[in-house]
């Protein structure tokens, strides 16, 4: 989504504050994915991209009926009764640690889709995720350590200076600020969505953060749309919102976090612009300027890039339990 300006130094995190992604796995080792390991968590996330960014698009045809919240609210309810209902996850048996990582996660992805939906509601789709991206990619080179990503962090900083025409004058700068502050929320999903499927078995701690998030948004959602919610296309698109850019994706990507480092994650989270991009013509026809389009590239070829840094170290490296 469904990122932000990398203004202030940043400084590598404790062991205590972010997974380790450094842990070689030999070959063969057990629960190591063999021959069509690489393409398997790199495929699920790539899915749930396409799925997040068409319900995404989606999405915003919905808001002129239930409004931002009203959307959000939605999306995230209906996501946390389907999850809740398929995986019927264990209550009793976990610590405060457990506990308190599942609240922190479920407060991230309402703080999240909250702070998007307000960006899409302000900016074009394909712009708004170019500059949420900006948060997964930060906690790549934060995580990687490595120097040649400060290059790959760089190309996609002239790609939103860009985006902005130099200062962001032809977008909403209110929408922009949205946009960045649901990219700060992104890189703290994907650190804590981990933890969490390091945690809980299944997808069982990522329907109990989604209850945590319906519960924190839905009197926010009814506050702004009240009982336009109850109403029958209403509440059938929102389903679909649900379905498409919360239940699915997430629900992969906690996956594929099993199997991938949190920072190779985050670099193929910056390929999400183009697909908003496609989305936002296809399903909304919001049309890019040359300008516009070769900001999204430069991000883009700055994944590629920082993808390419990643696996040529010639080692895969999984978080630690």
């Amino acid at each position: 989504m469904n990122t932000r300006a990398l203004g202030p130094p940043v400084t590598a995190p404790s062991e205590a504050s972010a997974p380790s992604l450094a842990t070689p796995v030999p070959a063969g080792a057990p629960g190591v994915p063999g021959r069509f390991g690489s393409f398997g968590p790199v495929g699920l996330v790539l899915a749930g991209g396409i799925s997040v960014q068409f319900g995404g698009a989606l999405a915003v045809t919905l808001m002129p009926r239930a409004g931002a919240l009203g959307v959000v609210a939605l999306r995230l309810a209906v996501a946390a009764v389907v999850l809740l209902v398929v995986c019927r996850p264990r209550l009793r048996g976990h610590s405060r640690a457990d506990w308190g990582t599942v609240v922190v996660f479920g407060v991230t992805m309402a703080a999240m889709n909250g702070l998007f939906y307000q960006a899409v509601d302000r900016i074009p789709l394909g712009p708004a995720v170019t500059l949420e991206v900006l948060g997964p990619l930060a906690l790549s080179v934060l995580a990687s350590r490595r120097a040649l990503n400060l290059v790959w962090a760089g190309l996609a900083l002239a790609g939103v200076f860009l985006l902005g025409g130099g200062g962001f004058a032809g977008l909403d700068p209110v929408g922009v600020a949205f946009a960045l502050g649901a990219g700060a929320m992104w890189a703290a999903y994907i650190v804590f969505s981990a933890r969490t499927g390091r945690r809980f078995p299944q997808a069982d701690g990522l329907a109990l953060a989604m209850a945590v998030g319906a519960l924190l948004f839905l009197p926010l959602g009814v506050a702004e749309s009240g009982a336009k919610l109850a109403d029958p296309v209403t509440l059938g698109l929102g389903a679909a919102v649900a379905l498409l850019s919360s239940v699915l994706p997430y629900t992969l990507e906690l996956l594929a976090l099993r199997r991938l480092p949190a920072s190779t994650f985050a670099i193929l989270m910056s390929l999400e612009p183009a697909i908003a991009a496609t989305a936002g013509l296809l399903v909304l026809g919001q049309s890019l300027t040359l300008p516009e389009t070769a900001a999204i590239a430069l991000v883009v070829a700055a994944s590629m890039g920082a993808v390419r840094t990643q696996v040529g170290r010639g080692k895969r490296a999984v978080p630690e339990s």
